[in-house]
């Protein structure tokens, strides 16, 4: 069996998707990494305090643009529920998250769909799929 080396970058690394709530935004982003760069990424997402459940018109347009639903495939989780990650993503949440170890980190500045219709859903996933490819494109980069 071959020994990686150690400058050499794993085949998927580790990334939590960071908002307040864990409710739509960072759920959004888990999904979508998982669906289109599962090769690339071991997703996560998580918040600094969570809801009872996942946002449902996040849901609802996940299920309806990916064909996946996020209440069968994910949960709402703390920061402190997932592993130590390589990479922390945040999606712009304008309050300061505390610090979560990591390699890389940026912030993504999504504006919260939560409360406005079902179009800027839509909009968030799609600027949320460009954002995970760009990532992804970037993946030898980032650790």
């Amino acid at each position: 069996m071959k020994e990686k080396m150690a400058t050499e970058i794993p085949d998927r690394i580790k990334v939590a998707f960071v908002c307040v709530h864990n409710s739509c935004r960072s759920q959004m982003a888990e999904a979508i990494s998982k669906i289109i760069a599962s090769e690339s990424f071991e997703a996560y997402s998580a918040g600094t305090e969570i809801k009872g459940s996942i946002n449902p018109d996040a849901v609802a347009v996940i299920k309806e643009l990916y064909n996946v639903d996020m209440n069968q495939s994910q949960k709402p989780k703390l920061i402190s529920d997932i592993p130590p990650v390589d990479v922390v993503i945040t999606m712009g949440c304008n309050v300061n998250c505390p610090f979560v170890p990591c390699k890389y980190r940026e912030d993504w500045e999504l504006e919260d769909p939560t409360g406005k219709d079902r179009q800027e859903y839509i909009r968030t996933a799609k600027i949320i799929e460009e954002k995970i490819l760009n990532l992804k494109n970037r993946k030898s980069s980032l650790v």
